[in-house]
């Protein structure tokens, strides 16, 4: 019902509480998707209740390269979004003296 009667205001992008579900729900993603990384490519065993301590450390650089691989390919999505935000400007400058010289 709110898609019906919200504001202008509302509409013309998600609210604060809409926004931070998404980024919970991509950090629970991330956490899932980490550990069952981690855990598949570091723990031998699954009889024992600790893991030991090439299991840690392996865990540890792990979950270390995933975060950092994640960083990185955020960074790169960052700057893809800047670049495609600052042609769409471009294009709409271009569109909009096209269009105001040809009247």
């Amino acid at each position: 019902m709110s898609g019906w009667f919200a504001s202008p205001q509302q509409q013309s992008g998600p609210s604060q509480l809409e926004t931070a579900k998404i980024e919970m729900e991509m950090m629970t993603d991330l956490f899932n998707k980490m550990s069952a990384t981690c855990h598949k490519k570091c723990v031998a065993k699954h009889n024992e209740g600790d893991l030991n301590i090439g299991e840690m450390s392996c865990i540890d650089r792990c979950v270390g390269k995933y975060m950092l691989a994640h960083s990185k390919v955020g960074e790169v999505l960052k700057k893809v979004e800047e670049q495609m935000k600052q042609q769409q400007e471009a294009q709409a400058a271009i569109a909009a003296q096209l269009s105001g010289g040809s009247s």
